[in-house]
């Protein structure tokens, strides 16, 4: 696949989501030019084709998190996991605890967090109604949290969101 044919079929859906998670279009249009260079510099080192949109969207969230850091716009607070909130996917093993997760889950976790969709696309792409998106939403969202507390240590707060380090032991062996 080619880097035209990337922008070509995704690049708008990355500008609204870019633009969704730093409100400002002059930062959004910075983070997606330096996305695209990545992109063109490393496309040869993606492996599965069929999975080019998720490895986009990857080196996309890596560049808002590198830019909001750059410029000071990104705290401690950010780091940390709200799962309740908004769920971050560069926690470490959090593509895998996706991965795992019941084809329903997934497909709905996969449409809302990772592409950016609102709870009523996903639940017309899915064919099925607003209350039962976020059903699942919430049921994975356990099953995450539940896996991150297990495998990862973080820790529930009393508002009952994550906390912790992203970098946890099990997965820092996992990577050896």
């Amino acid at each position: 696949m080619e880097i035209s044919a990337i922008l070509s079929a995704y690049g708008d859906e990355m500008y609204f989501f870019t633009l969704k998670k730093v409100r400002n279009e002059d930062y959004a249009q910075d983070i997606l030019q330096n996305a695209y260079v990545k992109i063109h510099q490393n496309l040869h080192q993606l492996e599965n084709k069929s999975k080019v949109r998720a490895w986009v969207f990857q080196i996309l969230r890596n560049e808002i998190v590198d830019f909001l850091k750059q410029e000071s716009l990104y705290t401690e607070e950010q780091n940390d996991v709200h799962i309740d909130n908004e769920i971050f996917v560069d926690i470490c093993c959090f593509n895998k605890f996706i991965d795992e997760l019941p084809h329903t889950y997934k497909k709905s976790v996969q449409l809302i967090y990772l592409e950016g969709k609102k709870q009523t696309e996903a639940a017309a792409i899915l064919n099925i109604t607003l209350p039962n998106i976020k059903i699942r939403i919430k049921r994975a969202k356990e099953i995450l949290k539940e896996r991150l507390v297990n495998c990862c240590k973080y820790q529930v707060d009393k508002n009952g969101n994550l906390v912790g380090d992203s970098d946890c032991l099990a997965c820092q062996s996992n990577k050896t």
